[in-house]
């Protein structure tokens, strides 16, 4: 018996995805000891949201006026994958009590190769294993607070990686729906326009990040994802 056990943490270990991107923590490693810095000011507490993300939330300057009357914390950092988040999410979490965690990264499928790591894109399938370790991190240290995942936006500049998106989104949220207090925050129906295309009228020059009419929709569309859930 005791060789079984063995057996299977060494299995465990060695299928962990910390073991498998051991080296991409180490890149962002300052963006995080500067955000640790911002919750000795201040900490989200049962009054607040938290988002947590990639540049998205990092550069929504308006973010306490878009989603009032929520109070609203951001603690994003610009490139953020799942697969470095893995490393992060824990230390970005454990200095706060919020009303609610929400989370949005969109970098780890793009159409084209990681400036970062030189890394291709992660299959769909990886990224949802991803996002689900950090849920289940998250849920080590607050084991009733309501999280909610924003599905990964479609943009015109990664248009051409829509199909990968769009499944690792589906594959999210069917895990949302089946996961006690988790929850799927869908936009592409309010990002697309009639044509089948984003709408570039949303998003700043260069076509990724959001222009503030893009993160007023973003609002609302959380906002009311909120208020269904009685949060």
């Amino acid at each position: 018996m005791r060789k079984y056990i063995i057996l299977f943490i060494l299995l465990f270990y060695s299928c962990s995805p910390i073991k498998k991107y051991k080296n991409t923590a180490s890149v962002f490693e300052k963006e995080i000891l500067n955000l640790e810095k911002l919750d000795s000011i201040k900490q989200a507490n049962k009054e607040d949201l938290l988002f947590i993300g990639s540049s998205s939330v990092r550069l929504w300057d308006e973010i306490e006026r878009d989603m009032s009357p929520y109070n609203a914390i951001k603690r994003g950092y610009g490139g953020a994958h799942y697969y470095d988040l893995i490393h992060f999410i824990e230390r970005l979490v454990v200095n706060h009590s919020p009303k609610a965690i929400l989370i949005f990264v969109a970098n780890d499928i793009t159409g084209s190769e990681d400036v970062f790591k030189s890394r291709t894109d992660l299959s769909a399938e990886e990224l949802k294993r991803l996002f689900e370790y950090c849920f289940n991190l998250i849920r080590k240290i607050h084991k009733d607070i309501p999280v909610y995942v924003i599905e990964t936006t479609p943009t015109p500049s990664r248009w051409n990686a829509w199909d990968k998106i769009l499944k690792a989104n589906n594959l999210i949220r069917s895990y949302c729906e089946k996961t006690p207090n988790l929850y799927f925050i869908g936009t592409r129906n309010k990002f697309i326009g009639n044509d089948g295309l984003p709408k570039k009228s949303l998003f700043i020059a260069d076509e990724l990040h959001l222009n503030e009419l893009g993160y007023k929709l973003w609002s609302q569309i959380i906002k009311s994802k909120l208020l269904e859930t009685n949060i």
